[in-house]
């Protein structure tokens, strides 16, 4: 998979699309600024789905341009299909997990950075404690502990993670107050981080405001659980990934020794678990930007990443499926519903119909709530405008309660770029990403 550096960003950049492409890098190089970047669920289905929707069929999202790339096997010690707590497990330490199981007996990558004097931190869209940021900080044998996960977050109090050092994370930013403040064991976190010098911005313009100079923490909680869609969210209250991603690398990378940040774009996942399509795809772009935005930022502080190892992949799959054979419909617009609407044939352009002679969306789910109950041709018949409104759920082929959806098994996509990157290429497991992190950076 791999391409000579030089000709790739040649090639990359004569091609059309959204996103610029990155310039050279030099091989080699050891890293010691790395930034992980995980899509929840982002299998290979919805990475195409959103490409379709932002930019056409022949356009290029970000993580189409990063020059590295591979495929990652994602199955968990005891399932076929993993879930987020064991996926995430085995790229912050190595280790295969069973699902539900928190980095158990292992270091973290955060863990390595700060034990070497780094800076470390994390930003996501849903709970700070939820299984995905979890795995970069806590150990805990059940997901569902997110006292305990947010108790390991606060140095010197009962439950800390002595492993993070004396001082702790330097930076998290996501959702889920709920967590620190509303406790059985009558704790206030928030309290106590702030008793121990963490600054705690609860919107989005205190955010912004934060000093971005070194030895102050951060921890900013910007809703009581998973923070919003980013196409509902009130961006005076809640900031954006890209916001969040940006003000993460401005207060890390003032320390001289480097920093390691996971910036996960988390409800790409919550979207498809509910089936919701449009959700999904515009948290993917949402995705997609952040990854822009950091490699922007961090060529302007490390021209062509020479000490920067930047690494976007997924944790798992779902069930999303591309059904056949729609014609191109380029990119989603306000007239126009591209991949969200239904299928139309070639070569007539003539609505594509099922053995019942009901029309089929273009988008589907393996799994979900919205199962016909009988044949399709006795339901009032799809549109365009009911298929591609904001909150419709696509049709599923084996019926599930609401939200549950399942994760799907198929490998996920890897892209990097920077120092090291060159070390990603074949179908490698999901253990093999740490591995290749932690040689690259030379620990």
């Amino acid at each position: 998979m791999r391409l000579h550096l030089v000709a790739a960003a040649a090639l990359l950049a004569g091609l059309a699309g959204c996103a610029t492409a990155p310039p050279p890098q030099s091989a080699g190089a050891q890293p010691k600024n790395i930034i992980f970047f995980l899509g929840d669920g982002l299998g290979i289905n919805t990475l195409t789905a959103a490409r379709i929707y932002a930019v056409g069929e022949d356009g290029q999202l970000t993580l189409d341009t990063l020059p590295e790339s591979a495929f990652v096997k994602t199955y968990s010690n005891d399932a076929q299909v993993t879930d987020s707590a064991a996926s995430m497990t085995a790229y912050m330490t190595g280790v295969k997990a069973n699902n539900g199981v928190i980095s158990m007996g292992a270091v973290t990558l955060a863990e390595l950075a700060k034990q070497r004097g780094m800076s470390a931190g994390l930003v996501t869209t849903t709970r700070v404690t939820d299984a995905t940021p979890a795995a970069t900080y806590a150990h805990v044998p059940r997901r569902e502990l997110e006292g305990e996960i947010a108790a390991s977050l606060v140095p010197g109090g009962a439950g800390y993670n002595a492993a993070l050092g004396a001082a702790g994370l330097d930076l998290v930013l996501g959702g889920g107050v709920d967590a620190f403040v509303k406790r059985g064991d009558g704790r206030n976190l928030l309290a106590e981080l702030r008793a121990r010098g963490y600054r705690t911005p609860m919107n989005t313009a205190e955010m912004k405001a934060l000093d971005e100079r070194p030895g102050q923490p951060v921890i900013g909680l910007f809703a009581p659980s998973d923070m919003s869609f980013d196409a509902l969210r009130d961006p005076a209250r809640e900031p954006s990934l890209t916001e969040m991603t940006s003000k993460a690398i401005g207060v890390l990378s003032k320390n001289p020794n480097g920093f390691f940040l996971m910036v996960e774009g988390g409800l790409i996942d919550l979207a498809l678990h509910a089936t919701n399509a449009k959700r999904a795809l515009q948290e993917t772009v949402a995705f997609d930007q952040a990854l822009k935005a950091a490699i922007t930022q961090m060529q302007a502080i490390d021209p062509g990443l020479k000490n920067t190892l930047i690494v976007a992949t997924a944790d798992h799959d779902h069930t999303l499926l591309l059904n056949g054979y729609a014609k191109r419909t380029g990119p989603t617009t306000a007239t126009e519903p591209g991949v969200l609407g239904l299928i139309k044939q070639l070569p007539d352009g003539k609505l594509r119909r099922d053995l019942d002679g009901a029309p089929v969306t273009i988008i589907g789910f393996g799994t979900g709530e919205n199962r016909v109950q009988g044949g399709r041709a006795t339901q009032a018949a799809l549109t365009d405008a009911i298929v591609s409104a904001d909150d419709y759920h696509q049709e599923a082929v084996v019926r599930m309660a609401p939200g549950n959806e399942t994760h799907g098994g198929t490998d996920v996509y890897l892209g990097a770029i920077g120092a090291g990157a060159e070390r990603f290429h074949g179908t490698i497991d999901n253990t093999h990403v740490f591995k290749v992190i932690k040689a690259a950076a030379g620990w």
